[in-house]
């Protein structure tokens, strides 16, 4: 996998995916390579308890249940939408349930204002129509029917993105679980094979650009991610995406557990102003999300890597989260400054610690960027 920028996670866990399947022995819905118990395994981490030779890695940080129901819902005739607030782990959720169920994370239709109905049934090679008419072998299905013929998982990422005939097209996939094809005199009929399923998913965000039919969302069972609020849960997250990132870039670079400390703090301080602001111009426009915690750690670590000493400090990792979070100017700039002085400066001479020089390096980075 070193030659791959991204490897999906039926790779990158082949190893661990490859044990699972060899000492499971519960039963298996349809064509699954796992077992529902397997699966939530894969996904959540093995503990003591479950008696496994070897340690089962945790991949995704959230409550024990919403994976069950994702899992539960999989093995019945309806489709899956994850939805939650951007950055709380949808997508991820979403390509390690297909890994472990179908190896295959990979068929992926990507909801956009430009996806078509061509993007989640089919389309045509021209030149092969041209040359031998249209056939099997001149249609290119798209991964929704590559997974109902292989009878396996298929994706739809950002589904309220995409417009309503798309969406209305989806209904009848899910619903009588086939595709017609006009174009052919024969063999025109493209049936879905036990264990496809579909799983969808949507920012809450987005409510209001192109809603759900009643018609869809009867088709779907809704799985909502919660944002994690956990401080402890966070700390696991952010950690395990970093040592990712470390292992992946070969650096050799530690990430204090006091600075650690200080990004989750700001970032709960930050939400904390956001939901007591009286309009939108007093919140940032950042998410605040999970997952731009760790860019904001990502970036701090590889310019602290490439630029700096080979070590993380309080002032780099300032300059980068007035960087990441800074969008709007001024207004955005406006309420970090505000952070800084009103929370940051009194912590800085209470605490001591890194806070003072992690005051002196959001200062500059505003200054630099105002």
């Amino acid at each position: 996998m070193s030659d791959l920028l991204r490897a999906p996670a039926e790779l990158k866990y082949a190893e661990e995916l490859d044990w699972l399947e060899s000492v499971d022995d519960s039963p298996k819905p349809f064509a699954w390579r796992l077992s529902p118990k397997m699966v939530r395994l894969f996904v959540l981490g093995s503990e003591r308890a479950d008696g496994l030779d070897r340690e089962i890695s945790q991949k995704w940080f959230g409550d024990r249940s919403i994976v069950e129901r994702a899992i539960v819902t999989l093995a019945s005739d309806r489709g899956l939408l994850l939805i939650g607030d951007p950055g709380t782990g949808k997508s991820w959720l979403a390509e390690l349930l297909a890994a472990a169920i179908s190896r295959n994370s990979t068929l992926v239709v990507q909801g956009t204002a430009g996806t078509t109905e061509d993007h989640i049934k089919y389309s045509w090679n021209v030149s092969m129509v041209i040359a031998k008419g249209q056939s099997r072998e001149s249609m290119i299905p798209s991964p929704i029917m590559t997974a109902m013929e292989a009878g396996s998982i298929g994706r739809f990422e950002e589904l309220t993105r995409s417009t309503s005939d798309v969406q209305d097209a989806l209904i009848s996939i899910l619903s009588e679980k086939y595709i017609s094809v006009p174009e052919l005199d024969s063999d025109g009929i493209v049936f879905a094979k036990p264990g496809f399923s579909v799983i969808a998913t949507a920012n809450s965000r987005d409510r209001g650009v192109n809603d759900l039919s009643s018609a869809l969302k009867r088709r779907f069972n809704f799985v909502r991610i919660p944002v994690v609020t956990n401080k402890k849960s966070e700390a696991e997250i952010v950690r395990f995406r970093t040592e990712e990132l470390l292992r992946r870039h070969q650096i050799e670079l530690d990430v204090p557990p006091t600075l650690l400390d200080v990004l989750l703090r700001s970032f709960g301080d930050l939400r904390a102003a956001a939901a007591s602001a009286g309009s939108d111009d007093e919140k940032l426009e950042s998410a605040l999300s999970t997952a731009e915690q760790i860019g904001v750690l990502e970036d701090a670590v590889l310019h602290s890597n490439f630029f700096g000493e080979r070590a993380l400090t309080a002032r780099t990792l300032a300059s980068s989260l007035v960087g990441s979070l800074a969008r709007r100017e001024p207004e955005d700039l406006a309420i970090l400054n505000k952070y800084l002085h009103g929370v940051v400066e009194p912590r800085s001479k209470d605490e001591g610690g890194d806070w003072p020089e992690f005051l002196d390096g959001g200062r500059d980075a505003i200054a630099t960027l105002s």
